[in-house]
This record gives structure tokens, C-alpha cells and sequence, in this order.
């Protein structure tokens, strides 16, 4: 697929964040070329005058200001929130590259998160850095799956990354996200992954605009077995398949010993933090 590339100028690469567990969010780039098609970040267009096709386009920040450094002691930095930091262009421009050069020795929680392999390049500064964690978005062991949601590394590639941080002393997380009803099976990704993996992050599914009806549509065509269901959850509204999958998930975690965050309720959470 043709990406459309451009380099525009920003003033500053920090951005003061509203997500519930992040003090500031860093995107080096506006778009992704991974195209997830369930990705909430497509919003996006509406605030950069994108017209193309979410996934089709990708905008690389320039920026001449230095971070500063100063405001992020002892906070939260998330990198990155509507992109991806390492997608594929990170390998011809290198600005996450950049910015982890500026960060490496500041005392923050630094939260990178992706689903590239190209991570790896960076090991030598990502083990520099004071308290890092990596999470990896995974919400699926079928390769046919995944590559009819997005255009990242493969799945088995996502986990031998995480692996191979997590031998180099980087604190991982396997971030099961979005998690598809019915579809995701969480016990059997953790049963796989959890000699490496440091925390799990859990994360439904949430279907709003135009990616809605597309969601809904490759369900009917590829799993009609599943679409009464889907129905019930995205069109009526029901919240009892949540409400019980947030039950298994705590009673399975907790007696496995498998540390854990459950963020089914991400808008009750952004809401209660813009509230103090």
C-alpha cells in the first residue's frame, strides 16, 4: 500500500495528557501505517485536515526545541498515544530515536507502547533508561486474525520482542488489546507469554464512528456465528458480557498470581481524573 508521506514542523513534541495514567503523551508522528482497523486514534482526522484513509497517510514531526526535560521529573510520559512510534518510518527518520536520547537521563516513568519489533534497535538506549515499561498490544494467537486488523509485525514477532526485553531487564506488559468478544481467548495468551511478561493490561473493545460499522461488517461476513452477539453488545448496548469477562479475568489473575490492570472502564477513568 502507498503511504503518504510528508515532514511538518511542530513547536513541541510534549503534550500535557488526559489519559488516566499519564502525566504528559509524546507522538512523533500524526497518522500510522499500521491502519488498525478497530484504531479509536482515526479521530484524529478531524483535527489535522486529513482527508485520506486512515492508515494511508503519515505526517513525520519536526521539531527544533529541546524537551523540557524539567517538567517531567517524577511524572507519567506515555509514548505514543494516536500512533505508532515505531512504525515503519521510524526506520528511515528516527525521531523516537531522538527523543529516547533526551529522556535517558530523566526521572520519569517513561511508558512506551507499540506493536513493531523495531523496538529492538533501540535496546541500547531503552536500557539506559531510569524506570521504563514496554507494552505490546497483542489481543489475538491467530496470524489470519491479526492480519485482517492491521499491518504491524506478526504476532509471534510481537512476543519474541517482548521476550527478548524482558532478558534484557525491561519491565514488560502484554497488552491485551482490544479485546474481541468471543474472539480473544485471554487464558490462552497468557498461558503462552507469561514466563516473560511483567504485568498484563486488559482492554475491551470499543466501537464509536465510521470504524463502528466496519467492525460490525467483517464480524457478519467472517464470524455470522457471532453477530446476534456482537448486536447485543454494540448496538443494544448490553454490558452483561463485560461485567462477567471483568469477573473471570480478576478471579483467573488473582489465583494464577498474574499481575494485572483492567481498563474496561477507560472513559470512567479519563472522566474521574479531568474531575481530580
Amino acid at each position: 500500500m502507498n503511504i503518504i508521506e510528508k515532514e511538518i514542523q511542530v513547536k513541541d513534541y510534549l503534550t500535557k495528557s488526559n489519559l488516566p495514567s499519564s502525566d504528559y503523551v509524546i507522538n512523533p508522528y500524526v497518522g500510522c501505517p499500521h491502519g488498525c482497523k478497530y484504531c479509536y486514534a482515526s479521530f484524529m482526522k478531524r483535527f489535522t485536515g486529513h482527508k485520506e484513509e486512515w492508515g494511508t497517510f503519515i505526517d513525520i514531526k519536526r521539531c527544533d526545541k529541546k524537551i523540557n526535560t524539567k517538567k517531567l521529573e517524577n511524572k507519567t510520559v506515555f509514548l505514543s498515544s494516536v500512533t505508532d512510534c515505531y512504525n515503519k518510518f521510524e526506520e528511515k527518520y528516527k525521531i523516537t530515536r531522538r527523543i529516547l536520547k533526551e529522556l535517558i537521563n530523566v526521572n520519569c516513568n517513561l511508558n512506551i507502547s507499540t506493536k513493531s519489533k523495531l523496538i529492538l534497535r533501540d535496546i541500547d538506549l531503552l536500557k539506559q533508561m531510569k524506570n521504563l515499561t514496554v507494552s505490546m498490544s497483542i489481543n489475538t494467537l491467530d496470524e489470519n486474525f491479526k492480519n485482517d486488523m492491521d499491518n504491524a509485525s506478526l504476532i509471534k514477532e510481537r512476543l519474541s520482542t517482548l521476550r527478548t526485553l524482558h532478558e534484557n531487564g525491561i519491565y514488560t506488559v502484554l497488552f491485551m488489546s482490544p479485546i474481541f468478544p468471543y474472539i480473544t481467548n485471554f487464558k490462552e495468551i497468557i498461558e503462552i507469554s507469561k514466563a516473560y511478561i511483567d504485568e498484563y493490561w486488559f482492554e475491551n473493545l470499543n466501537l464509536r464512528g465510521d470504524y463502528k460499522t466496519k467492525i460490525l461488517l467483517y464480524i457478519q461476513e467472517k464470524y455470522p456465528k457471532l453477530i446476534n452477539e456482537y448486536n447485543d453488545i454494540y448496538i443494544k448496548g448490553n454490558k452483561k458480557y463485560w461485567n462477567d469477562l471483568s469477573k473471570e479475568i480478576k478471579d483467573y489473575c488473582e489465583i494464577n498470581n498474574v499481575k494485572y490492570i483492567n481498563y474496561f472502564y477507560h472513559e470512567e477513568l479519563v472522566k474521574n481524573k479531568k474531575n481530580g
